[in-house]
């Protein structure tokens, strides 16, 4: 899947988040000096998550190491590949992007960037090869 990002100095791809039957469509910034995916607040509170209901706790590092954030697990929709389930710590604060790091984003999709030319590929991961 090849995605432009030429109208935006950074990779946004687009992909469809759903939880318990609620979906909505995003754009998730693709950060690979990011550890976990991370999910804004008010994107959770749209896919009718409430907080009370994920016990466990994230510490989160650099600009957002002062945010709150839960454990959260959502199904994913990219493109015509087959969903995928991710893992995100979902932060207290509406003020931020969607960010798609190592944890778990990176680790289901193998990516190249064509930053001179404004674009990336993604395609999912290849299974193991053995032997």
């Amino acid at each position: 899947m090849r995605v432009s990002f030429s109208d935006r100095a950074l990779p946004y791809l687009p992909l469809q988040l759903s939880h318990q039957g609620k979906a909505l469509h995003a754009e998730g910034m693709i950060d690979t000096g990011s550890t976990v995916n991370v999910l804004p607040y008010d994107l959770g509170i749209q896919l009718g998550l409430q907080w009370d209901n994920f016990n466990i706790e994230l510490e989160l590092a650099g600009n957002l190491r002062n945010v709150e954030s839960r454990a959260v697990l959502l199904n994913a929709s990219i493109g015509d590949f087959p969903n995928v389930l991710l893992s995100f710590a979902w932060a207290k604060t509406p003020n931020i992007p969607l960010i798609l790091g190592h944890i778990n984003f990176l680790r289901e999709f193998e990516i190249c960037f064509y930053s001179a030319y404004s674009y990336f590929e993604l395609r999912p991961k290849r299974p193991e090869s053995i032997g």
